[in-house]
């Protein structure tokens, strides 16, 4: 609930309560079950709260079934930290990424809209005559997909062509990795003065910044700071950055970098080792820095 927390300052809203729910098996219909439903609205509305916050994601009925039961907006973790991208991303690339990734999550949820969707119409060009309007914005966003897909298959490609003018100059890369606000950014300035922007708040660097780093050996390395990881990162993250990503396969170097001060920072480290599996890229040659010693 700590990390929600973080994640929901960082996506500008206020907290107005938390709610712990155990249970040994989530409720189908709504996660937490009918009486756990009563005491969040009770809570909602005694604190004037707009918007209801899941730490856990969300099925299309759940989503519909606690929107109902709590006349709120519903937003689950994926589209809390999808959110948070989108206000980051600055580059085309990152544009792209994010919503490739918010379409990929929407679409199975589009049913959750009500009766709005569901009348039938037709029209000349757009859509066949009986065809809902349910099915026509599956299709228009479906098409939007694709394009979207040609579109980071086009930055994949350049990425590559860049990869290896590097290679053909011997230049050797350093990726920095590890958890989100773990100070990879600040270790980034500080070895290249690039001036990168810092924040304490949760993915405050999405896209990727590439410096060179002199070393005493009087060779250059290129040192590349990347999207810091999160536990339950969003499978359509993962797959949507990938092309960001994959600045990582061709590192010779990792930094994994751990914030020291966190008290769950083993945890962190897991997340984020069980991500370099995920991308192919554990075997690679690591240090692993242990940061804001300051703070211990």
């Amino acid at each position: 609930l700590l990390e929600l927390r973080d994640l929901a300052l960082s996506a500008g809203a206020r907290i107005a309560g938390t709610v712990l729910q155990r249970t040994p098996q989530p409720d189908p219909a709504t996660l937490v079950g009918r009486g756990k439903v009563e005491e969040i609205r009770a809570s909602a509305r005694a604190a004037g709260a707009g918007l209801v916050i899941f730490d856990h994601d969300l099925t299309p009925t759940q989503l519909r079934n606690l929107e109902n039961a709590f006349d709120l907006k519903v937003l689950d973790r994926t589209q809390l930290i999808l959110d948070i991208f989108a206000r980051r991303a600055r580059t085309r690339e990152g544009q792209l990424q994010v919503e490739l990734a918010q379409l990929n999550y929407l679409l199975p949820r589009l049913g959750g809209r009500g009766t709005l969707l569901s009348r039938l119409g037709g029209g000349i060009g757009t859509r066949g005559p009986g065809e809902q309007q349910l099915e026509f914005d599956r299709r228009r966003i479906r098409a939007r997909i694709r394009r979207l897909k040609e579109a980071i298959e086009h930055v994949r490609s350049q990425r590559a062509l860049h990869r290896a003018r590097r290679r053909d100059q011997n230049f050797l890369t350093v990726a920095l990795v590890g958890y989100t606000n773990a100070g990879k950014s600040t270790l980034f300035n500080a070895l290249t003065q690039a001036g990168v922007m810092t924040s304490s708040r949760l993915f405050a660097t999405l896209d990727p910044t590439v410096r060179t780093l002199p070393l005493q050996s009087r060779r250059a390395a290129l040192l590349s700071d990347t999207v810091g990881f999160i536990r339950k990162l969003p499978p359509h993250l993962v797959a949507a950055f990938r092309a960001t990503l994959e600045e990582l396969q061709e590192a010779s170097l990792l930094l994994h970098i751990t914030d020291a001060s966190h008290p769950d920072h083993a945890a962190q480290d897991e997340a984020v080792e069980s991500l370099l599996e995920t991308l192919n890229v554990a075997a690679k040659p690591r240090i692993h820095v242990w940061n804001k010693i300051d703070l211990l």
